[in-house]
């Protein structure tokens, strides 16, 4: 089957259409809810190293201003186009919905690549771009919140604080400018791995169900589960982290360089610490080398996880795919022409909507903790300490036998803010898997779990324009 050229933000727009014919909105309702309501293009001028001069292309898309601040990612990639950050601007729009986190969906890009920039010309690059944002106001607590996206992390989110505060001087919630910070600038614990987390708890909730299991000739868990993820960047390293963890068999890695694979598993830190070493996750010690890339993506396999970016698996390769379910932990690696052919092969495809809201959902909790000035877990833990030690206590008198040191130590932890980040993002990937679930099998018609995701964000952001008054 040949394979149709879609723009990212048309195959966004074709999977809104798809769904809305299943929700009962007004056309003017569905038109205002695809469209991006700001989209802000730049281009200024910044010295490098060797003196010359080089005009960056950057952007920022506020796709919807029916709940404030609106939040996404900043990109630092070469492909960076206006249609990749309005596409990705909706898809914070719907994610955010879907999860039940109260922004409106942005998104931002700088068209470089970051590889070919010193540390120094990126710093300069990124605090030109934030101060053009708070030009314009683009950014702010209350107004836009970034946060990172690929080829971004920690130290970019740290130049952006530093910046949004030197420029907006005694602002008392300035850290809630921007998430994903490190610890000493606001951050939360657990963000790093956030959205590789949630895809294992997302995933996860789908192997726990049985119905969905049965269906797919699978058994229940993750134990076991044949594993194959594309992409050892951020989201790819933790999913691969945490189902390792959880019992699953990591049996393929692939990353833009190469592909390798082993049926017994892979050791996934050793092949990311052999890459570190080497440059190249090829040639690792006991597994064996792909001749193409793409040959990973095609193996057997229980669950496929694309961690990469968009439009990775297509028309042209989707008949090739033999994975039970895919798991979209990338923003879009699917497009519409796949999704039709994996609804037609019976591959279930969780999608990146919900699945990948981890960053998202935690970035929220980052936020939330840069408004309170609070950290979690300082208020109660150790509280909850002394109240589990006293229970313990009294158990101990009341049998005359002692709990086991171990048992003992489980019980007594109060929460760190780690523990209270981690069970909040497991409570909201369960509860939104099983909202999207519950939507699709309430409507049979519904063709794939994606377009079922597209119906519940449009009803929420439907519901929350009619609240508003705005639509009757």
């Amino acid at each position: 089957m040949s394979s149709t050229h879609y723009s990212f933000f048309d195959s966004v727009q074709k999977s809104f259409d798809k769904a809305a014919s299943y929700t009962k909105w007004d056309k003017g309702v569905l038109e205002q809810i695809k469209a991006c309501n700001s989209v802000y293009s730049m281009k200024f001028p910044v010295k490098m190293d060797d003196g010359r001069i080089e005009v960056i292309e950057a952007y920022r898309v506020q796709h919807s201003h029916h709940k404030t601040p609106c939040k996404g990612g900043i990109r630092f990639a070469a492909e960076v186009n206006q249609d990749e950050v309005m596409a990705l601007a909706a898809l914070m729009t719907y994610k955010c919905a879907i999860v039940n986190v109260p922004f409106g969906g942005g998104k931002g890009g700088i068209k470089i690549n970051p590889r070919s920039h010193s540390a120094y010309e990126l710093e300069k690059i990124t605090r030109r771009y934030t101060t053009e944002l708070i030009k314009k106001n683009f950014i702010g607590p209350g107004t836009d919140v970034p946060a990172p996206d690929y080829g971004t992390g920690e130290r970019e989110m740290a130049w952006i604080v530093d910046t949004y505060q030197t420029m907006k001087p005694g602002e008392l919630d300035a850290a809630g400018c921007v998430t994903g910070k490190p610890i000493t600038q606001g951050g939360v614990r657990g963000r790093r791995e956030a959205t590789g987390l949630g895809v294992f708890y997302g995933v996860r909730e789908v192997l726990n169900m049985k119905d969905v299991m049965d269906k797919l000739g699978m058994t229940t868990g993750v134990k076991d589960k044949r594993i194959i993820i594309q992409g050892l960047g951020n989201v790819g390293y933790y999913s691969a982290k945490f189902f390792h963890e959880a019992g699953a068999k990591i049996i393929a890695l692939a990353e833009y360089e190469g592909a390798i694979w082993n049926n017994d598993g892979l050791d996934y830190h050793a092949v990311f610490q052999h890459r570190k070493a080497t440059g190249s996750i090829l040639n690792f010690p006991g597994a064996h080398n792909f001749t193409k890339n793409s040959d990973a993506l095609e193996m057997e396999c229980d669950v496929l996880i694309p961690a990469a970016l968009e439009n990775v698996i297509n028309g042209e390769n989707a008949p090739r795919i033999k994975a039970k379910i895919i798991g979209e932990a990338a923003n879009g690696p699917l497009t519409p022409e796949a999704d039709e052919i994996f609804a037609q092969k019976g591959i279930l495809v969780i999608p990146d909507m919900f699945l990948n809201a981890g960053g998202v959902t935690v970035s929220y909790f980052e936020w939330l903790k840069n408004l309170s000035h609070v950290r979690y877990g300082r208020l109660e833990k150790r509280f909850t300490e002394n109240q589990n030690n006293a229970l313990l206590d009294q158990m101990e008198r009341l049998t005359g036998s002692a709990v086991d040191s171990n048992i003992r130590q489980n019980i007594l932890h109060g929460p760190d803010e780690e523990d209270l980040v981690y069970s909040g993002l497991e409570e909201t990937m369960i509860n939104s898997v099983n909202e999207v679930m519950d939507c699709w099998k309430a409507n049979p018609a519904i063709p794939d779990m994606r377009t079922a995701a597209y119906v519940v964000a449009i009803d929420k952001v439907a519901t929350t324009y009619a609240e508003l008054g705005i639509f009757p």
